[in-house]
């Protein structure tokens, strides 16, 4: 039990003149001590909890451009356009297909064309891709790891079309 608890219980008339100024000093400078701490605590809870919340914030939005914006790979495919559309319920976006030369085969003992699907945010490249249908594209993309409503449904995002060359028949 501390000093200044035992001088709170006793009363003041029994105290003398010397013991009454020991018992006020103790009972202000332990006031003091306990208002200084609270202050001092509260101030610290703050801080902490201020950075706690700060460095989440970081590291949420080091998630959220990881999965969402860093483009992962990028690069060039080529073949013949096999569709191109503008759909969606709330976010239109442009979707196609271009059919890659060669076949792959999944599981053994099937044959299934190589198509390389795709997505278009830019305005202009999708106008260009509506105007040239059915002719061998050449088509530069980024690939990101997650899809965006607003940027489509595919990982591949086709930003520049290379080269247009229309397919003639022999």
């Amino acid at each position: 039990m501390s000093l200044a608890k035992l001088f709170q219980h006793l009363p003041v008339s029994s105290l003398s003149k010397n013991s009454l100024i020991i018992f006020l000093n103790l009972r202000f400078y332990t006031s003091l001590n306990i208002i200084t701490f609270n202050k001092f605590s509260n101030f610290c809870m703050k801080r902490i909890i201020l950075i706690v919340v700060a460095i989440l914030a970081v590291f949420l939005s080091g998630i959220i451009y990881y999965r969402y914006y860093f483009v992962f790979g990028d690069g060039v495919k080529a073949g013949t356009m096999n569709y191109f559309v503008h759909k969606g319920y709330i976010f239109k976006t442009y979707e196609g297909r271009v059919i890659q030369t060669g076949v792959r085969s999944p599981v053994q003992g099937s044959i299934q064309s190589n198509e390389f699907m795709f997505s278009v945010t830019d305005q202009k490249v999708a106008d260009k891709l509506n105007k040239n249908a059915g002719a061998y594209l050449e088509l530069h993309y980024k690939e990101y790891i997650s899809t965006l409503p607003w940027r489509g449904m595919s990982n591949f995002v086709v930003d520049s079309v290379v080269s247009i060359r229309p397919i003639t028949s022999n």
